[in-house]
């Protein structure tokens, strides 16, 4: 086992030490490394998971020449330990931990920035608001870029529009899980005294030899006056697959302030439901993000989601800790299924020397049989070292 992972570590290791080298010269070189324990324990007939994982991610950066670039990044992920199911080992037994060992071009475009223009052509990273419903997966090893087309042009101080035409949505489980897509994407934000406010557009196609469509559209309003912040968002869209035609809506409303040293932070967020047959579907996002850190909702079940959530969070021995508490509930309820659980998000991040260190643990505690969820522990335990 330890020569094994010796002999993936020194290519990588050496590879980096390659792109230090050339910093001054040519642009400029990051290495990010990331060691991390994580346990899995579920409440059904599968083994307890357990990964030690380390991902290596190394990207440069060319500089600019009449305003073109180059970026090309490359990510490795070892498993040290590997009890668990990675969705690509055949470990079935274990329950999930989404982090395959594997290498990969994780970025890789020329970009052109200009005046108030930016445009990128080429597999990349990409990110819309908060990632509710576009982002990059950074918590998991193998992050999720795009082959595509994307452009900023900032208007002016107060005006962002944004749009990208995505080829290939390259998720969180190897190549060989990779999607063949037409999607396009539409955002532009505007800051006003309120706040900034954003419409959206985004229009989502699988290449999977049928008609499809996932077609999104919305708005958003983030702001604080004083000490109260808010967020108000209202979406609407339409699911079209296999000849069918399912129209669902998603609202969020967010509400927070600071007591002292203490910031405090409640919210609703509803995922609609089509008469109890489709949930609202939000393919593209930083799924972990949200609902919960043990993932039980990363697909957005039938009934729909309803998540009433609040947050407690502040600062202790020279780190940030946070609490948060989720109420689950279906948006449509069925003679069977209302109640979809319960669950308690806890997270520590401090800095020991140059080295971050984190501690997550979430407790997802199981809701009406028929919903077909059980009881969820998951811990994390993580550093890491970036140059």
């Amino acid at each position: 086992m330890n020569k094994k992972i010796l002999a993936t570590l020194i290519p990588v290791l050496a590879s980096t030490a390659s792109y230090a080298a050339i910093e001054t010269n040519l642009g400029t070189a990051n290495v990010d490394l990331r060691l991390r324990y994580e346990s899995v324990t579920q409440d059904n007939a599968l083994e307890d998971a357990n990964a030690l994982t380390l991902r290596t991610k190394a990207n440069f950066k060319t500089n600019a020449y009449s305003g073109f670039y180059g970026f090309v990044e490359l990510e490795n992920s070892v498993a040290l330990i590997e009890d668990y199911n990675s969705t690509q080992n055949g470990e079935t037994g274990y329950s999930v931990i989404a982090d395959p060992a594997t290498t990969e071009l994780d970025q890789a475009y020329i970009g052109y920035t200009q005046d108030k223009v930016s445009v990128k052509l080429g597999r990349q990273v990409i990110t819309m608001d908060n990632h509710r419903f576009v982002g990059h997966v950074g918590w998991r090893n193998d992050k999720q870029t795009f082959d595509a087309l994307s452009a900023t042009y900032n208007a002016s101080e107060k005006l962002k529009v944004s749009a990208a035409y995505i080829t290939k949505r390259n998720r969180i489980f190897e190549d060989a899980a990779d999607i063949d897509s037409s999607d396009i994407l539409l955002n532009a934000a505007l800051k006003t005294e309120f706040g900034t406010v954003t419409g959206y557009g985004y229009l989502l196609e699988t290449d999977n030899g049928t008609d499809n469509s996932l077609n999104t559209f919305g708005a958003r309003l983030v702001g604080a006056k004083s000490d109260i912040s808010y967020t108000v968002e209202f979406a609407t869209q339409t699911n079209e697959s296999a000849g069918m035609e399912y129209d669902t809506s998603y609202m969020l409303g967010e509400v927070g302030t600071k007591f002292g040293g203490v910031s405090v932070k409640a919210g609703y967020e509803s995922l609609g439901s089509d008469d109890g047959a489709v949930g609202f579907a939000t393919p593209l996002a930083t799924l972990h993000k949200f609902n919960g850190w043990s993932d039980q909702f990363l697909g957005t079940p039938g009934v729909g989601l309803n998540d009433l959530y609040a947050t407690v969070a502040g600062k202790a021995g020279g780190g940030k800790w946070s609490a948060t508490f989720h109420s689950y509930a279906a948006d449509e309820a069925s003679a069977t299924v209302d109640d979809l659980g319960t669950e308690l998000n806890v997270i520590y991040t401090t800095k020991i020397a140059d080295f971050p260190v984190g501690v997550k643990y979430a407790m997802y505690t199981a809701g009406d049989q028929d919903a077909g969820k059980v009881d969820t522990d998951k811990l994390w335990i993580w550093t890491g070292y970036t140059f």
